[in-house]
């Protein structure tokens, strides 16, 4: 019986987590829209600071990398183009940046940063 009570209060708090992802999701938007009316990246409303920041991340295309790296020990260690497995190989001098080039695209995010003055 324990194990039951433990299952539904589980179930009610992932429900609670959706609601709460989705008014996150909501407040966010709202926030982002009005720092776009007012052409900012930040500003101080009441006792908070607001912050957008903008990051850029790379997107591998799976065909093109594969192309780019032939060799097969490579490709295994990556299995699924991975970020940061890749940037890390370039780091240590496995893969040549150069061979790389063409594989990805950049995908701009902008993050939203709230924090207490």
């Amino acid at each position: 019986m324990r194990l039951d009570k433990t299952v539904r209060r589980y179930y009610q708090q992932k429900q609670k987590q959706k609601e709460i992802e989705q008014e996150l999701t909501e407040l966010r938007q709202t926030i982002m829209s009005y720092l776009a009316e007012q052409e900012a990246n930040e500003l101080e409303i009441g006792s908070h600071k607001v912050k957008v920041v903008v990051q850029e991340r790379k997107e591998y295309d799976d065909n093109k990398l594969y192309e780019a790296l032939p060799d097969p020990e490579l490709w295994r260690m990556l299995s699924k183009p991975d970020g940061t497995k890749i940037a890390s190989l370039v780091k240590l001098n496995v893969i040549n940046e150069e061979k790389l080039k063409d594989t990805f695209s950049t995908k701009t995010v902008k993050l939203l940063q709230v924090d207490k003055k």
